[in-house]
């Protein structure tokens, strides 16, 4: 169970809320393209996805050489609120989810190569 402080502290920070808001909207997805997303360097998104991790807001799987990150199962009243989050402030997601959908040389994920 995941502790509403701790959640709310994780997502205090902008670039932790912005990384939970695009994987809640596009699904699992790996540091190439979440560093492409925020336009921020690999360092700084793999640290901001460790604590999202750590503090049980997000897993990860390994397939090959790609890690992705998918939303860990959320209490409802968090899902909720990353919902309303999105659609109340759909400017937060706009620049990110444009970035990514320009992005070319996407990792192929394992269900989409079955």
């Amino acid at each position: 169970m995941i502790a509403p402080v701790t959640a709310l502290k994780s997502l205090a920070d902008d670039t932790r809320l912005s990384l939970m808001l695009l994987i809640q909207q596009q699904g699992e997805l790996c540091v190439c393209e979440l560093t492409t997303a925020l336009d921020q360097n690999q360092p700084k998104i793999s640290r901001h996805l460790a604590r999202l991790r750590s503090d049980g807001l997000l897993i990860d799987t390994r397939q090959g050489q790609w890690v992705f990150y998918d939303l860990a199962p959320l209490p409802p009243w968090l899902a909720r609120t990353l919902t309303d989050i999105a659609e109340a402030q759909p400017e937060l997601l706009a620049p990110h989810s444009a970035r990514l959908e320009a992005m070319g040389d996407r990792p192929q994920r394992q269900a989409a190569m079955c």
